[in-house]
């Protein structure tokens, strides 16, 4: 009688890994389902402002800032992460909901505000409790991950399919998310248990922020490198806040679907990471990324949905460049710049400084200027979108002149940059608690 073929060790169920994608899948499709048309919605129901808009997108970054209290204080010390993901979603259905309800701006930011304070920690736990599950996370993380940046695209593409920016029915959008959430709330419960890590023990406000980090800023290299990442996310955010209802003002069609472009693109250059990474160099990985910026917002600058709609396209396809060699390069390096004993406050500080201070800077700058050009018929986005293009140009300028490549970082990032598949999207700051490095 033939024995029966042992598991291998580094393997997981297939049981586990199609709960664990799913889940993935869930989480950035309710995101994606109404987080990329919301400054086109504002604009055409509630008649917002660009300022408005801008503080409508600034919850992303008030939510990151809490993420690790909610985090720290309750998923680490008290419940299982998979049953604070399933109440966070159950609660954030019914708010989304709501929020399609809502009629004028003032009523609406305040609901908004609440879903992100609790949507952005759940970032942070789907993480958790795919690591958890895994005995090999490098492997066998980013084939889960990945359908979590599916979930985004298939968000977008639905969008275009039905036509709801066209017809002017976006609030459709927070329903269908709602309606994803409320199952992911649900199916969060069948998730495979994640008991707390740290039950009893008490943490300050210090270790929640990642401010035993600080330290690290004492070295000029990684004090430039720190602030080029905070200040790259002031253009950051005009992306985030503006591109939807431009492409929509120029008379693109299915606008959403079209910006699915930018997170297929994400999946690709962190295919091509590992290999640059290590004939480019930190500085110079790092310097593409932020040129890359600057040369999307002259396409946009410059780009129409006519003979010139290649430029458009090409914008939103260096997304992935903007983003991978960015962010994702820049989480290699300060893994790799901390060490073991500051690995995740170095993670938690970063993201902190980016997806919460840099990108509520941006909000609160973009909104202004975009409303400063204001037309009869849309707005002047010639004019708006070489600002951007100026600060990441000046951004860049500094950071080379200023930024020294260390030549043992080319010898010593390989390893690291083993796992950036983990983060195709935006990341939280308790993040990188469960990463075997790495949002």
């Amino acid at each position: 009688m033939t024995a029966p073929t042992a598991q291998p060790p580094s393997a997981i169920s297939t049981s586990i890994r199609l709960k664990l994608s799913l889940m993935m899948f869930l989480q950035f499709f309710v995101w994606g389902a109404w987080f990329v048309t919301m400054a086109t919605y504002l604009d055409n129901s509630l008649e917002a402002s660009a300022s408005q808009i801008s503080l409508a997108y600034l919850t992303q970054s008030l939510g990151a800032i809490a993420a690790p209290f909610i985090i720290g204080l309750i998923a680490d010390q008290f419940f299982s992460a998979q049953k604070v993901l399933g109440i966070l979603h159950l609660a954030g259905a019914a708010l989304l909901f709501w929020a399609s309800t809502m009629s004028t701006f003032t009523a609406f930011f305040p609901v908004i505000l609440g879903y992100m304070i609790l949507y952005m920690p759940t970032l942070a736990l789907v993480n958790s409790v795919s690591f958890r599950q895994m005995t090999n996370p490098e492997r066998q993380f980013p084939a889960v991950r990945v359908l979590g940046t599916i979930g985004w695209i298939v968000a977008g593409v639905t969008i275009g399919l039905l036509a709801w920016e066209r017809d002017e029915q976006l609030a459709q959008t927070f329903r269908m998310a709602a309606i994803a959430s409320l199952i992911l709330g649900v199916f969060s419960f069948l998730l495979p248990a994640t008991p707390p890590t740290r039950r009893g023990e008490k943490a300050s406000v210090r270790d929640l922020l990642g401010l035993e980090a600080l330290g690290l800023l004492k070295n000029r290299s990684y004090l430039v490198f720190f602030l080029s990442s905070i200040a790259i996310c002031i253009p950051l955010a005009f992306y985030y806040n503006f591109t939807n209802l431009f492409l929509n003002e120029q008379g693109v069609r299915s606008a959403a679907a079209v910006q699915s472009l930018g997170q297929a693109s994400e999946v690709l250059f962190l295919l091509l990471m590992p290999f640059l990474l290590v004939r480019l160099g930190v500085k110079m990985t790092l310097a593409i990324g932020m040129a890359a910026w600057a040369l999307r917002y002259v396409f946009f600058a410059y780009g129409d949905a006519g003979s010139l709609y290649w430029m458009l396209l090409l914008g939103i396809i260096l997304h992935g460049i903007c983003y991978d060699f960015f962010f994702v390069a820049g989480q290699i390096y300060t893994d790799k710049f901390a060490g073991e004993r500051f690995r995740s406050a170095a993670q938690g500080l970063i993201t902190l400084a980016t997806y919460g201070v840099g990108i509520l800077i941006g909000s609160l700058v973009a909104g202004p200027i975009v409303d400063r050009f204001v037309t009869a018929d849309g707005h002047d986005w010639t004019q708006i979108w070489i600002i951007p293009a100026i600060i990441a140009g000046v951004v860049l300028v500094l950071f080379v002149i200023l930024f020294k490549d260390q030549r043992s970082d080319r010898t010593t990032i390989l390893d690291a940059s083993k796992v950036t598949l983990e983060a195709p999207g935006p990341v939280t700051p308790r993040d990188e608690r469960r990463r075997p490095e790495t949002a």
